[in-house]
């Protein structure tokens, strides 16, 4: 999994009116917890545009005042009307405790029911995995090429070494519906 790395520095005041003025002054208020201790810290909002602002799940390398630690978004805020960044929490990672995040679904091959006029529906596009940082994929990719005309591929159907699912199993990630304009399969007559 790739990373960014993001320099902070520790808030002196809590609260509203200065989360106000940091959010004024270019600077979005951050708290970072689940170590040993919690720090509540403000980023320049220019950094977080390779963290939040792509499809990509990456983790980060905080740097608060010399104090450096990797961690993992954990919720953000944003304006409702502006859709502004308003806030971040991040969950800090511990060596050898594993985390939970969500992570990008790809789609890999050519369906044989896509072909014959089958309509490809995927379901998710994220899919919440568990397991130690080192082992976190930067995506999950899904072989699609045995998939048919009303066939469908669950979670549980998906190779995974070295993480968990964190879904239920049966749940549908990619299917192939019928159509109107679907081709019927050549039949062998006897």
């Amino acid at each position: 999994m790739k990373s960014v790395s993001i320099s902070g520095s520790l808030r002196k005041n809590v609260g509203k009116r200065d989360a106000k003025e940091n959010r004024a002054n270019g600077l979005i208020p951050c708290v970072v917890y689940g170590g040993e201790q919690q720090y509540q810290f403000v980023v320049p909002e220019n950094s977080f545009r390779n963290l939040l602002y792509t499809p990509e799940v990456k983790y980060v390398e905080l740097d608060i005042e010399g104090k450096k630690m990797n961690a993992i978004v954990q919720a953000t805020q944003f304006h409702p009307i502006t859709d502004k960044l308003l806030h971040v929490d991040f969950l800090e990672v511990v060596e050898g405790k594993p985390i939970t995040i969500s992570i990008p679904m790809l789609l890999k091959g050519t369906s044989p029911g896509v072909l014959r006029g089958g309509k490809l529906v995927k379901k998710t596009r994220k899919l919440k995995v568990k397991g130690l940082l080192e082992h976190i994929p930067e995506n999950i990719t899904v072989d699609i090429s045995g998939l048919d005309i009303d066939n469908s591929l669950k979670v549980g159907e998906i190779p995974a070494e070295n993480i968990q699912f964190v879904e239920n199993p049966a749940k549908i990630v990619v299917s192939v519906l019928s159509t109107r304009n679907v081709e019927e399969a050549p039949t062998e007559e006897a």
